[in-house]
């Protein structure tokens, strides 16, 4: 039976799902995001039960015994560790739903560069989890239909999606995804450039954790009307002890030049590729931003700057995939024309 045919027939329990290398976000049908939590597990290392899930998991992160251990089950935007993430989607449809008896059909998001494996996972995850049915949207369409782009219409829309462990860019025209690319390169590895450059110039050991936080207070991708400075708290690679330094906003900023430039290039590469007609179309609607990434200071500005075009942030950047693939849900129509010659998959 078609997805058409099942995606008509959706009732309020149906859910949507943001399924993100950072955080998760649930949309239920006729009740909008009803859940936003990190994607983030702790469990014990001898049993492999759940402690906890969420933001009680997050904040254990480098902070656990050796019994147990806080997983990130997602990585570069697919599935790392299948059974955590199996067991973090069951917790959270059974939070939303309540119930361990309910079983909605749901559409996840997945990164528009992902393999016929790396799919398969996800739709065996959501089974696994007490799903009945699971389809599959692509992140930028979702994305798209949540900024209220014109994806049904006959004119090009440009939009880029950073998320934690993918950003994506695409031009899509007619319900369609005309040329996209995506690139494993996010909030993610820009965390990861702070840690690097502070365990490279101040000698200092630092956490995941610390250098998010750094990125959201000092983080920016262009010059600041103020440049800004915080001291933060480490360990001397030298001495072993505890020890703070201070970072300023112009450090961070070419601490996270490698990440920028890659998406930036990426723009690029996506707009080279782009029919010339299209290509007229995003000159005047410009590029919309998406995803936690789209947050970073000054990243429109650089965007402007690069590709000589407008750049905008989305209204709700944050929440722009788990709405549109949320709308999906009741303009079933978007989602049948991308991916009605898909197999579905599901259980009885």
């Amino acid at each position: 039976m078609g997805l058409f045919k099942y995606l008509s027939g959706f009732g309020g329990r149906d859910m949507a799902v943001d399924l993100g290398t950072a955080n998760t976000l649930v949309y239920v049908r006729g009740r909008g995001i009803v859940l936003s939590e990190p994607s983030v597990v702790a469990v014990d290392a001898r049993t492999d039960e759940v402690h906890a899930v969420g933001m009680e998991a997050k904040r254990m992160l480098g902070r656990t015994p050796g019994t147990i251990r806080a997983i990130r089950p997602l990585k570069d935007g697919v599935i790392a560790d299948f059974d955590v993430t199996e067991g973090m989607l069951r917790h959270f449809i059974q939070r939303v739903h309540q119930s361990r008896f309910a079983h909605p059909r749901v559409v996840v998001c997945v990164p528009s560069g992902v393999t016929g494996v790396e799919k398969r996972a996800v739709e065996e995850a959501c089974l696994g989890a007490g799903a009945r049915r699971a389809y599959l949207i692509e992140e930028p369409m979702a994305a798209a239909i949540g900024a209220d782009l014109p994806v049904a219409e006959p004119t090009g829309s440009m939009i880029v999606d950073i998320g934690g462990g993918t950003s994506e860019v695409a031009v899509i025209s007619l319900g369609g995804i005309v040329v996209s690319q995506s690139i494993r390169v996010g909030g993610d590895e820009m965390d990861e450039a702070i840690v690097n450059h502070c365990k490279i110039h101040h000698k200092l050991l630092i956490g995941q954790q610390t250098a998010e936080e750094v990125k959201l207070e000092l983080g920016s991708a262009a010059p600041l009307a103020e440049e800004l400075k915080t001291e933060i708290r480490g360990r001397d690679i030298v001495s072993g002890l505890p020890t703070t330094v201070m970072l300023s906003s112009e450090e961070i900023r070419v601490a996270l030049d490698e990440p920028v430039a890659q998406i930036v290039a990426a723009v690029k590469d996506t707009l080279d590729r782009t029919p010339p007609e299209l290509a007229g179309d995003i000159m005047d609607r410009g590029i919309t931003l998406a995803g936690g990434g789209a947050l970073l200071h000054g990243i429109d500005e650089r965007l402007r700057g690069e590709c000589q075009m407008p750049a905008q942030l989305a209204d709700s950047p944050l929440t722009c995939v788990a709405i549109g693939s949320g709308r999906s849900l009741e303009e079933f129509e978007v989602i049948h024309r991308v991916n009605g010659r898909r197999s579905s998959v599901g259980l009885g």
